[in-house]
């Protein structure tokens, strides 16, 4: 499972994500999630559909694209523009 985080200034929707991962799974199965405000506002097939056509009705850095797969242990990180680890 890739993270795929642009410019998101607010984790909660990070969080949510990891804190639901289960339930998004066996709701959604394997495919690329796009949340924003703590919620699931679509669900592709491909990261490069998730974006297309988020970017169309939402602005980018506003919303999360995560690939939603079943074991957790799959999880990589992908961090694209302005991220800080503390």
């Amino acid at each position: 499972m890739c993270y795929h985080i642009y410019e998101v200034n607010d984790m909660a929707d990070f969080d949510y994500f990891i804190n639901n991962l289960a339930v998004l799974y066996k709701e959604y199965g394997h495919c690329f999630l796009v949340i924003k405000n703590e919620q699931v506002i679509g669900s592709y097939n491909s990261f490069d559909d998730a974006l297309n056509e988020t970017i169309k009705t939402e602005k980018l850095g506003t919303f999360l694209i995560q690939e939603c797969v079943e074991n957790p242990d799959d999880l990589i990180l992908t961090f694209q523009g302005n991220v800080l680890f503390a």
